[in-house]
């Protein structure tokens, strides 16, 4: 596996032309989805990344746009790459569900990640046994159960981009809370553990623990667990996703993102080293019942 593009960036970067193009042409909404016979809510849907876009739709767009030459061509092949649903996830079909599909696509164009996880180990670097018990706790609080071993596979197979031909650079920052909280039997958070450890000695992995006790710049804590993504294309914005509970936000804005990458370096700088975060890590593997 090399590194790809992701498709849902691609969206969002054609909504984002779309956008500019109608209102330099002082259209609203409504009267260019009438040029094209659209209603102003899927025009709406297309600039905001909602939908898949059909090439042939937005062919029309760009033609009621007086979009001609190579400016079409170019919005055109980024039309084709927005719409494509050939990844490696369309396999898994409804099993790698809503939630897990965009950081599929997210991952498989990404060639850095920075993520922050408040009360569980990132869904990268899960065991199997972890990510079957984070699934089967969602009907307890409503949320529709899933196939947990499709699940759980799906949720593995998104770990290849750690490992491909060109791996991407991950830095995963956990709460030490991550590491407190129990999934599944016995032996589960023993077992995620030694897995951290592992992953932690590849080149490309870096893991720190923020302890309760940290003293972080001047005491600024998120709201929420998130992950930063930067791209192989360097025209793809970056992207901030923010986790809540029954809905991921997407955040493309510059001055947004770059708040949340001063938000998660400051927690770095206070977190342990990779070095002593290993050492705790080890410890909780070779200690399971003893408490940090």
């Amino acid at each position: 596996m090399s590194v790809g593009f992701s498709p849902i960036v691609r969206r969002r970067r054609l909504g984002a032309e779309i956008r500019r193009l109608r209102e330099h042409e002082k259209l609203t909404l409504t009267q260019l989805g009438g040029l094209v016979g659209w209603s102003a809510a899927k025009l709406s849907r297309l600039e905001n990344a909602r939908i898949r876009p059909d090439v042939g739709d937005v062919m029309d767009v760009l033609d009621a746009l007086g979009v001609t030459g190579a400016r079409q061509d170019a919005l055109i092949a980024l039309a084709r790459d927005a719409a494509n649903s050939r990844g490696w996830w369309t396999a898994y079909g409804s099993d790698i569900f809503d939630r897990q599909q965009p950081y599929a696509e997210f991952e498989n164009g990404a060639v850095r990640i920075r993520e922050y996880q408040l009360t569980h180990v990132p869904g990268l670097l899960q065991t199997r046994a972890y990510a079957a018990a984070r699934f089967a706790s969602r009907p307890s609080i409503g949320l529709s159960p899933v196939d947990i071993d499709a699940a759980a596979e799906a949720r593995l197979a998104r770990q290849c981009v750690l490992t491909r031909d060109a791996p991407l650079s991950y830095d995963a920052l956990l709460d030490e809370s991550a590491l407190v909280r129990r999934y599944g039997s016995e032996g589960v958070r023993a077992e995620q553990c030694g897995h951290l450890v592992e992953m932690a000695e590849l080149p490309n992995i870096t893991i720190r623990i923020l302890p309760y006790d940290a003293r972080i710049g001047d005491g600024y804590l998120p709201r929420c667990s998130f992950s930063l993504y930067r791209f192989a294309d360097p025209v793809d914005p970056e992207i901030a996703v923010l986790e809540t509970e029954t809905s991921d936000i997407h955040i493309g804005d510059g001055e947004d993102v770059n708040r949340y990458k001063l938000v998660f370096d400051q927690m770095w700088a206070a977190a342990f080293s990779s070095e002593d975060s290993i050492k705790l890590l080890t410890a909780a593997r070779d200690n399971p019942d003893e408490e940090f």
